[in-house]
């Protein structure tokens, strides 16, 4: 069922027919990132927290980001504490390894990281455990109706360091 509502979601756009489904499970990073053939840093992984009230908050970063806890409280004003994987299911109507910000079962807030914006083209999750689909960072925004762009992550800076002496050394 998940799949459909992303794929009814994405008709909006006509980038339904777009969507990569697989023959193997590409549930967590670097299983999405091997069946894609990109490096984990490319896959946008939608992550899942309490917000306030009933209703969670989805920020969706960079594969090889993970959650700065200040910067999430600094920005939200509240403890970063994810969802369990039967509230996950219920607010998003995905489960865990196919969570992404289209179709979504209810109207969640879809925040990006900036953690993203440092590439061309992403890939997140459609639904499923074994779906995914290419985006440039503008499509992925504006097709998850997001509400802004956070920085909420850390960890990532490093291989953009990298990247950038190595480009200075050309």
């Amino acid at each position: 069922m998940s799949l459909e509502s992303v794929k009814a979601h994405l008709k909006k756009y006509e980038r339904d027919q777009d969507i990569l489904e697989f023959d193997t499970t590409s549930a967590t990073v670097d299983q999405a990132a091997e069946a894609i053939g990109v490096s984990p840093a490319k896959i946008a992984k939608t992550l899942s927290f309490r917000g306030e009230g009933e209703l969670g908050i989805l920020i969706v970063a960079a594969g090889d980001a993970r959650i700065d806890n200040k910067k999430f409280r600094e920005t939200f004003g509240m403890k970063a504490r994810m969802l369990s994987a039967e509230e996950v299911t219920e607010q998003t109507g995905h489960v865990v390894g196919g969570v992404c910000p289209f179709g979504l079962a209810k109207d969640l807030d879809v925040y990006m990281d900036v953690s993203l914006k440092r590439f061309e083209l992403v890939y997140p999750a459609c639904g499923s455990r074994n779906s995914a689909i290419e985006l440039t960072c503008e499509e992925l925004y504006q097709y998850a109706n997001a509400k802004n762009w956070i920085d909420v992550t850390k960890d990532w800076q490093g291989e953009l360091k990298a990247e950038t002496a190595a480009a200075k050394e050309k």
